[in-house]
């Protein structure tokens, strides 16, 4: 009985990365090509090199662009066997999003009517709007490695090396936040 205890007081007191809290985060900044794990605003882990959309980083992303939406989400699904090894999904587009897009006139109403009304029905992004969708952060596959290390290659993802896609699966679940500037 005793070591139960040791056992859950260490659990308690020193929590593994696969027990990631609320206060984990994961911070992408598009221009210094880095992806940190972050706790507050300590970094407790940080992937350099990482590959963007091919046309760089914007607040005004539209599907088939090539560019990787800046702003706020959360990983809203997770797709274990892909052909870019992993994908953690983001909620994007969301209502942000959508309100940025109508303020600008990039979408109608109606757009993003449909696009709030499957967020507040279903909890999750629709995907085939016309700001896009399967965004993520995801892994090379079976890419070349000497591409991912020298261009920004993806849709308008977020890629890293297989291996680091590994070592962030136990700080990544389901509501993560995700920030991408």
């Amino acid at each position: 009985m005793r070591w139960v205890q040791t056992g859950l007081f260490l659990l308690l007191a020193f929590p593994l990365p696969g027990r990631a809290t609320q206060d984990v985060w994961i911070l992408i900044d598009t221009s210094e090509h880095r992806l940190s794990v972050m706790r507050k605003d300590k970094a407790l882990l940080i992937f350099d090199n990482i590959a963007i959309g091919r046309y760089g980083a914007s607040h005004s992303r539209m599907q088939g662009d090539n560019q990787t939406p800046l702003g706020s989400f959360q990983i809203s699904w997770v797709k274990q066997h892909n052909r870019f090894y992993r994908f953690y999904g983001i909620n994007y587009p969301n209502r942000e999003v959508a309100d940025l897009a109508l303020s600008e006139g990039r979408i109608s109403r109606q757009i993003w009517g449909n696009i709030i009304n499957a967020i507040e029905s279903t909890g999750l992004s629709p995907q085939d709007t016309s700001l896009g969708g399967y965004i993520g952060i995801h892994g090379i596959g079976k890419g070349d490695q000497a591409v991912h290390s020298r261009f920004n290659w993806t849709n308008g993802c977020v890629a890293i090396t297989n291996a680091q896609i590994d070592q962030l699966n136990p700080w990544i679940k389901l509501g993560t936040r995700v920030v991408i500037q």
